[in-house]
């Protein structure tokens, strides 16, 4: 079986063949395993450009390079027009070789795919739309197209659509899906951390607006403010460093808050099992994994209620959902510190839901999609 996905994600060229972004790179292993030949069809890099790269170790066939391109003024629109259609043919031919056709959503690339698939209705498919697939939330035009061909049954056949979440009122290919990071072999013992002595906050993500730090960051202050010895790590790169350090320097929190930058998985692993409570204020997530990886080491996450996270947090009976309120998120946090019987009862509870979604589990589901 040919297994072609069609992405934005790009591949970057190395000595040995190809890298791509870490934790794509470890997803992309599964479904290889389960195919004869499998091709990238994707924008191709020159350099890493700061993303956080891996050496793909599977075989791949020669990547059939994609256009990127965006909208933001009159001469970009006319590029962008241009890319599009070649990359609307480029895709079409590349189908026509496929035994099985994934999608990666949404995005620029996704759009396109979602489009030319429509003309293979016999080829099996499955997309993976890794945004927010909750039918209220606001998206980009370009994202609820995507969420629209890919939920019409008409348009899109013999396709299976892997989505964060489960959604009332979905159409009968929609089929409800998960992320994992860690293996059954990766279930050690953990000691759940108590309310003793510094409580450690985490958080882990780029350093955008979207998914503000800064109010992570605000949210540890007004904790130091009322007394609690509290530390932050930030995890990240991103646009709003000099920001944070801006803010975090002018209200004289060094001794408390901590930037690491981008930092090896390994790294990352030692902090959710050394930190007290995860912060994530995103605006708006897929599936957020690092709420399933903190919650795998018994990190308590604390998060914004967007996408599927209600439901990993089962409504913040497996951790605390953010009202976005600084004085009201405070309280809430309080609650556990001064209850260290109530943050045990809670980290039990999202350790042992979150060590449900294994790798070992992730690819029999991938398995079952590829050999249907």
């Amino acid at each position: 079986m040919k297994l072609l996905i069609v992405s934005g994600a790009p591949l970057i060229p190395s000595s040995a063949g190809w890298k791509a972004y870490g934790p794509y790179v470890k997803e992309m292993e599964l479904w290889a395993k389960y195919a004869d030949e499998m091709q990238f069809c994707c924008p191709v890099w020159e350099t890493d450009r700061g993303l956080l790269i891996s050496e793909i170790p599977f075989d791949t066939l020669k990547p059939i390079p994609l256009r990127e391109f965006d909208i933001k003024s009159v001469k970009q629109g006319i590029k962008a027009v241009y890319a599009a259609l070649l990359n609307f043919w480029i895709i079409i031919k590349a189908m026509r070789n496929a035994n099985h056709i994934h999608l990666r959503c949404p995005g620029n690339i996704g759009l396109l795919g979602c489009l030319v698939q429509i003309l293979f209705p016999n080829t099996p498919k499955t997309a993976k739309y890794a945004g927010n697939w909750d039918p209220n939330a606001k998206q980009p035009l370009s994202y609820r197209i995507q969420k629209w061909i890919l939920s019409n049954t008409f348009l899109t056949r013999n396709m299976q659509v892997l989505v964060y979440g489960e959604w009332e009122g979905s159409s009968k290919n929609i089929k409800p899906f998960f992320t994992a990071s860690y293996k059954e072999s990766d279930k050690h013992g953990v000691v759940i951390r108590k309310m003793q002595e510094t409580i450690r906050f985490l958080f882990v993500g780029t350093l955008t607006e979207g998914k503000r730090p800064l109010y992570a960051v605000q949210l540890v202050e007004q904790l130091l403010h009322l007394g609690y010895l509290v530390h932050l790590d930030l995890y990240g790169e991103g646009k709003e460093r000099s920001v944070l350090v801006d803010y975090i320097q002018n209200n004289e929190l060094r001794d408390f808050i901590l930037l690491h930058g981008n930092q090896p998985a390994e790294t990352v692993q030692k902090a959710y099992q050394e930190s007290h409570f995860l912060l994530l204020p995103s605006k708006s997530e897929g599936w957020p994994k690092v709420v399933a990886e903190a919650m795998f080491w018994g990190c308590v996450p604390v998060a914004s209620s967007v996408s599927c996270v209600p439901t990993m947090l089962d409504k913040g009976n497996r951790g605390v959902v953010l009202a976005m309120v600084i004085n009201e998120d405070c309280a809430k946090l309080k609650d556990f510190i001064d209850d260290n019987e109530k943050y045990q009862i809670v980290a039990e509870k999202g350790m042992q839901w979150s060590r449900k979604y294994t790798l070992d589990y992730f690819e029999t589901e991938i398995k079952a999609l590829l050999k249907r």
